[in-house]
């Protein structure tokens, strides 16, 4: 392991724990994600399990929470507390709740949402704050469906100074269409472009972190584009095949997990088919990214 890869590591692994008193929280890797117990989120939370939810949130980036029974309300009431609900305008046309997506795939399923390595909406002018997954139907089989969360902050960190100073300048597109590439997008879909700094900084802690996806980032607007292929493929590599920057959740039923969209890239194992997985996501408002 190179020094400054194992600098950055041990900067973060080395840190003071986090204590909560409302709850336990167990790690599910020594750099991103805690599974907490002892919170019933149907029911209304207290102000300082609530604040030290929101603590934990901030440390470590993902949070699951097993074993719960919740109502739609129930679901969007917790949500609520992080910030504005985001509303789907399809769902809304189809008559469902607009704050709440369904995330399901089956046998008749020819792909599934969030298959690649990605940060959601990072095509958006303001990308969310969030989303919390409450997964109720888990394959039939037992396993398979896990996903993955890769934290960006140590991708930036593991970087070498000199190339962390290279990317500090730069700005890159991301462009709605890529997911679709191979499908048509419904014709009611308004296909977000915008331009983000390459580096930017978490709008609550202040730290840097790496904000380039290969579910949404198309280029890199200073470099020419050969350049710009080398250096994303570079750094979509370093979250692809660096195990030590993510955290692996299995999916049971009745888990809901809550994900700073900010500092975090995710990855739905697609290992079921032709088995089925079915949950409800409801997303938070966010805002624009800011070098």
């Amino acid at each position: 392991m190179e020094e400054h890869v194992l600098a950055a590591i041990e900067r973060l692994t080395t840190r003071p724990q986090e204590h909560y008193d409302t709850f336990t929280a167990r790690p599910l890797s020594p750099v991103i994600g805690v599974e907490i117990a002892g919170i019933d989120l149907s029911a209304e939370l207290t102000d300082k399990q609530l604040a030290e939810v929101k603590q934990a949130f901030l440390a470590h980036h993902v949070l699951v929470f097993r074993d719960q029974v919740l109502s739609p309300e129930d679901h969007k009431r917790f949500a609520s507390h992080f910030g504005e609900l985001r509303l789907q305008p399809l769902a809304d046309v189809d008559g469902g709740d607009p704050a709440i997506l369904e995330i399901s795939a089956g046998k008749d399923s020819r792909f599934v949402a969030g298959e690649d390595w990605h940060t959601d909406g990072s095509a958006d002018a303001e990308p969310s704050l969030g989303s919390m997954l409450y997964v109720t139907r888990t394959p039939e089989i037992g396993s398979g469906g896990d996903t993955l969360w890769a934290n960006m902050h140590l991708a930036y960190e593991m970087l070498s100074p000199s190339m962390r100073a290279f990317l500090d300048g730069l700005t890159a597109v991301h462009d709605g269409l890529i997911p679709w590439q191979g499908y048509t997008p419904p014709p009611e879909y308004v296909v977000p472009k915008n331009e983000h700094p390459v580096v930017v900084r978490h709008p609550d802690t202040g730290r840097k972190l790496l904000f380039v996806n290969a579910g949404f980032t198309s280029h890199i607007v200073q470099l020419s584009s050969r350049e710009s292929r080398a250096l994303l493929d570079l750094l979509f590599a370093l979250v692809a095949h660096q195990p030590i920057l993510s955290c692996r959740v299995r999916w049971t039923p009745n888990t809901l997990v809550f994900w700073d969209n900010r500092c975090t890239q995710h990855h739905a194992v697609w290992d079921y088919y032709p088995h089925s997985r079915y949950g409800q996501r409801v997303t938070i408002n966010g805002t624009r990214p800011v070098a």
